[in-house]
């Protein structure tokens, strides 16, 4: 049986270290054993933060991690669940588009017909609030950030980088390919949560025309 690694951050946090792909797989899996004193869980890219309320609680997570199969969660299938998927409709006018293409060796009219048909889901949440990672991306579209990061990009920008794609929630510097626009206002003071994507949500990118 494979295991994770699991890290002491001070004495009422564990920070278990995954494989790629498996963060959200994890927290589900910890959510669902309802351990008594866990304060939060937290997933990233390649690791889960487990918050306790005590050292006690903090002993009875690593054991739990111990026991659970690593290798078991690489290949979890979550597309299985009855949440509704959230539309997000994009205009495919990104400034990096034909830069994406070439460097893909796609048409960009492939670009977005890839894009547009996968289906994504939100792995976690970082940057900035409102900023969902979204798992799911085509492997012919996978490619590392921009070599010279933006120091504005416009909020609802529709990016990619890595394994990801995000919407950008509000102006601020990055250093994803940017493929398009969207209307949808992922991040959201005066709505009940504010984010729109939240972990575990799944989303599709839907072609959309200016108006």
């Amino acid at each position: 049986m494979s295991r994770a690694n699991v890290l002491d951050v001070g004495p009422l946090a564990r920070l278990v270290e995954v494989a790629p792909g498996t963060a959200a797989a994890w927290a589900a899996v910890l959510r669902a054993d309802d351990i008594a004193g866990v304060v939060d869980i937290v997933p990233a890219a390649r690791t889960v933060l487990v918050r306790c309320a005590d050292r006690s609680t903090a002993a009875r997570v690593s054991s739990r991690v111990s026991h659970i199969d690593a290798s078991a969660l690489r290949h979890v299938d979550r597309d299985d669940d009855d949440r509704a998927v959230v539309e997000i409709p994009v205009v495919y006018d990104g400034d990096d588009l034909d830069d994406v293409a070439r460097a893909t060796g796609l048409e960009p009219s492939d670009v977005i017909a890839r894009h547009s048909g996968s289906s994504f889901r939100v792995d976690f949440c970082g940057f900035a609030p409102g900023f969902a990672y979204l798992a799911g991306l085509d492997e012919g579209l996978w490619l590392p950030r921009r070599s010279t990061p933006r120091t504005r990009v416009p909020a609802g920008s529709v990016a990619i980088a890595s394994e990801y794609s995000a919407v950008y929630p509000g102006v601020s510097p990055g250093g994803w390919h940017l493929l398009g626009t969207t209307s949808a206002r992922v991040w959201d003071t005066d709505r009940d949560p504010p984010a729109l994507l939240e972990p575990g949500t799944k989303v599709k990118f839907v072609r959309s025309v200016a108006p």
